[in-house]
């Protein structure tokens, strides 16, 4: 590590770097950036991109006085360094190391915890308004990047602090991508933005202001003397500044100097002002440069190459969908897929290639989404909205009032439930079984293995009501066998792998293998066990719940989600209700949010382990 960054021990420690060193310590900090990703993996390019603007930032800012909230947070690597972290920086998204998004709990620097997308104006416009009601004298600051702009709640946000009289700075961070390239006409708005002259419009006593500096005069010069004139052209930012905010910009996000030169002419402005940068996603490290969206959320790879160090990847259960849902939409002209933002995140790049005109990227917008897909199917067409679990969360409303309550054949199929890992807390899909299986005219499936999820999507084709098909991240595994044959998809039908008495064990989603060990282990001590997969987790298999008490004294639930409102807490309320003489034992997450950790080291921790689960039903069967 050079001298420079070795200066960089806590907040505010940039101040102290000479202006003209700025750029050596640029390409230090995303040289650490670089060594640390490629073994933990990470967010890589949209971090590499903000690091100058992050720089500048913190030259105009105080820490931790001072707020400066993250929109979705993927990007705060560099505020993580120049905030006493740098030492700790290598256990980035390691269990008990730092985050890969802003914790308030790691440092009182980061004013939000984030991971999602779009939030940002709506807590700096609250963190504003606290500021002028305690009378306190903190800059707010919000970083959002262009691709979160297609998000509802930004604008909800945008149109709250239009009517502020208190000092509030937004920057537009726009490198035109989010994880897949920005779409739609906010997008494309930007587009022409970045292509016309710098502008800034005149409010109150604002060109005073600016003509006080150099940086200010630049702006100015060349602009028409009367706001109504200039009113008539195209202007850059006028949808901004129509919605109550001054605009600068569009400026470059990797010269420090003139960013810095930006903050403190806007600081001077009354009321909220939006400062337009333009960044380069990946800047500095040429394979990210070419391929951001590949790089932005990246596995560990080598430096040298950027070719992921794990080798050839082994099939996914996102790969099973890609195949599925294109050969679905080959048999069935009126399949059409969406997603929001997250096209090869959700393996529909190879249906967006077959079906161009079949396939809507609606962007960082899951609440359009289910009902655009809604509108759809109204309309006669089936559509399948691709999604990871912990996003679908946002959409909640509209699954229940805009699909479900109109009972209409929307397929929801719903990636990365269940553990996640090292993206932490926000990013965990752990919550969608209990959210989900509660909703009336909504069946929720979980397939055991790759050829299962295709069959539970051409189910879903032919079902005559909404359809969610949670399944999670990583590879398919062996597919199951068992000893009672694979019997046919029906509504509501579990599935009986291996039949005997005493214990049955009933799992959810890929989760046979895990069930097979138990029942070594069970056998071992002189112990029997039935295996069903449930396949439905709403509505579940009532019968085969009663057949099994008829033979069995406990019915062992395996999940990957949270116990409260989940599958095995459902079956249990179920076998109590039908006074059947069968206790049930729920196998499922804690109810709580789970820290970053490897999914397996996570799975050890909670108990999903075939040692922990024996251990539980021994204790059960003593008490």
């Amino acid at each position: 590590m050079s001298n420079l960054l070795e200066q960089i021990t806590q907040p505010n420690d940039i101040k102290k770097i000479p202006e003209e060193q700025l750029p050596q310590l640029a390409i230090e900090i995303r040289k650490l950036i670089l060594a640390t990703t490629s073994k933990n993996g990470g967010h890589l390019a949209s971090s590499l991109g903000t690091v100058e603007l992050t720089m500048a930032l913190h030259r105009c800012m105080d820490f931790p006085e001072d707020k400066l909230i993250w929109d979705v947070g993927h990007q705060s690597y560099t505020h993580k360094i120049l905030t006493g972290r740098k030492d700790r920086f290598p256990t980035l998204r390691t269990y008990g190391g730092i985050s890969g998004f802003p914790k308030r709990a790691e440092s009182p620097c980061d004013a939000f915890d984030t991971g999602h997308s779009s939030t940002s104006v709506s807590v700096a416009a609250g963190m504003a308004k606290a500021r002028q009601l305690r009378g306190t004298k903190e800059r707010v600051v919000a970083v959002i990047g262009d691709g979160s702009l297609s998000g509802g709640l930004a604008y909800e946000g945008l149109n709250n602090i239009g009517r502020f009289k208190t000092n509030l700075i937004i920057v537009l961070n726009d490198n035109e991508m989010s994880i897949s390239r920005n779409v739609g006409s906010m997008a494309n708005y930007l587009g022409r933005v970045r292509m016309s002259s710098n502008y800034i419009d005149f409010k109150g006593n604002l060109e005073q202001v600016l003509n006080r500096s150099a940086f200010g005069e630049r702006l100015a010069k060349g602009l028409k003397k009367t706001k109504d004139s200039i009113r008539q052209m195209i202007i850059p930012g006028e949808f901004f500044t129509e919605m109550g905010l001054t605009y600068f910009g569009p400026i470059d996000g990797h010269d420090i100097a003139l960013m810095e030169r930006a903050f403190h002419a806007a600081e001077k402005i009354s009321g909220p002002v939006l400062l337009h940068v333009v960044t380069k996603k990946g800047k500095g490290y040429r394979y990210a440069e070419a391929e951001p969206s590949r790089f932005h959320g990246i596995d560990p790879f080598r430096l040298a190459t950027g070719e992921q160090t794990n080798g050839k990847k082994k099939e996914t259960f996102t790969d099973c969908f890609g195949k599925a849902v294109a050969e679905l939409g080959r048999e069935h002209s009126d399949v059409v897929a969406i997603t929001a933002a997250m096209t090869g995140g959700t393996g529909l790049s190879r249906f967006q290639s077959e079906f161009p005109d079949r396939f809507f990227d609606v962007g960082i917008a899951e609440e359009h989404a289910v009902t655009f897909a809604a509108g759809l199917a109204a309309s006669g067409l089936r559509p399948v909205v691709a999604v990871y679990s912990t996003f679908l969360q946002r959409a909640y409303d509209q699954i229940v009032h805009d699909v479900a309550l109109g009972n209409l054949p929307v397929t929801f199929a719903i990636d990365r439930a269940g553990i996640v890992g090292n993206d932490g807390e926000t990013h965990q899909g752990i919550f969608d079984l209990a959210y989900l299986s509660h909703i009336p005219n909504l069946t929720v499936m979980a397939p055991s293995n790759g050829e299962e999820l295709a069959a539970m999507l051409r189910f879903a084709h032919e079902a005559p009501g909404p359809v969610a098909i949670r399944y999670p991240r990583g590879n398919v595994g062996c597919e199951r066998l068992g000893e009672c044959g694979t019997q046919e998809l029906a509504q509501g039908k579990a599935e009986v792998l291996h039949r005997e008495r005493e214990i049955a064990l009933m799992f959810v989603g890929p989760y046979y293998g895990l069930a097979l060990q138990v029942r070594e282990l069970l056998r071992e001590n002189g112990r029997s066990a039935s295996i069903i997969n449930a396949r439905f987790a709403a509505p579940f298999d009532r019968d085969c719940v009663r057949r099994l008490a008829e033979e069995h004294s406990l019915l062992v639930t395996i999940e990957e989600g949270v116990g409260a409102g989940g599958f095995g807490e459902r079956l249990a309320a179920f076998v109590m209700e039908e006074r059947l003489p069968m206790r049930v034992l729920p196998v499922a997450l804690p109810d709580r949010f789970l820290a970053q950790a490897e999914q397996q080291q996570l799975r050890e921790m909670c108990g999903l382990t075939k040692e922990a689960i024996f251990a539980k039903i021994k204790r059960e069967l003593e008490a």
